[in-house]
């Protein structure tokens, strides 16, 4: 039965797909009454707490066999890829570094490409992820770094904006849409980095920087 859902801190469109027993999150991303979400956010895995998404139908599919026989029905899921990029406090990439993915109870050991960059399929309801940079050729052996999956809100919430610029080593202060002196500062310095006007204010200009920057 069609049904409305609320997106809650955490959700993303492929866990909410998994929640109510679709295998492609396209299937509720294109749905005609989801076209003002869909507008509003762009990005299916970058919602924020509040957003109402409509849940279609499961449409059913029929498929003519004969009887006494073994039959074989493939299903297409579509997989949830996490992709970092690391770089050190200069914006340096951290290349060719070995590190462990911590995702729920499985292990993944992993190297970062010459950019800095690693990506892994992963389940679509993790949430809490760790990764262990292994590299003793530098001084970040074994740091962790915590990683909450679909946590991240959309770059036009303040909240998306200080969490993006803690990512990029700016801010340092709480992710509670409260404007501080160092979210100012930290939007000050990024501006300052990246050839805008420097004026602390976090307007439409910035925020495309810094989704580009960001990368998502």
């Amino acid at each position: 039965m069609a049904s409305y859902h609320t997106v809650e801190q955490g959700d993303h469109l492929s866990k909410i797909a998994k929640q109510y027993g679709f295998s492609d999150y396209r299937t509720i991303w294109d749905d005609g009454q989801n076209a003002e979400v869909r507008q509003k956010r762009q990005n299916p895995n970058v919602l924020a707490p509040g957003d109402r998404l409509y849940i279609p139908d499961k449409a059913l599919k029929s498929a003519l066999r004969s009887t006494e026989k073994h039959h074989t029905f493939q299903v297409k899921v579509q997989r949830l890829k996490l992709r970092l990029v690391l770089e050190d406090q200069y914006e340096k990439p951290i290349a060719n570094a070995p590190c462990e993915l911590h995702v729920e109870s499985a292990i993944h050991q992993l190297t970062t490409d010459g950019s800095g960059k690693i990506e892994q399929d992963i389940s679509a309801t993790a949430e809490n992820v760790r990764l262990i940079i292994r590299s003793k050729e530098t001084a970040l052996d074994d740091l962790i770094i915590p990683l909450k999956v679909g946590h991240l809100d959309p770059v036009d919430e303040m909240t998306g904006q200080q969490a993006r610029l803690a990512n990029l080593g700016y801010y340092t202060g709480p992710i509670d849409s409260q404007e501080n002196p160092a979210f100012r500062l930290a939007v000050e310095e990024f501006q300052c980095d990246h050839g805008l006007a420097v004026d602390g204010a976090c307007g439409s200009q910035t925020q495309a920087k810094l989704k580009s920057v960001h990368g998502c």
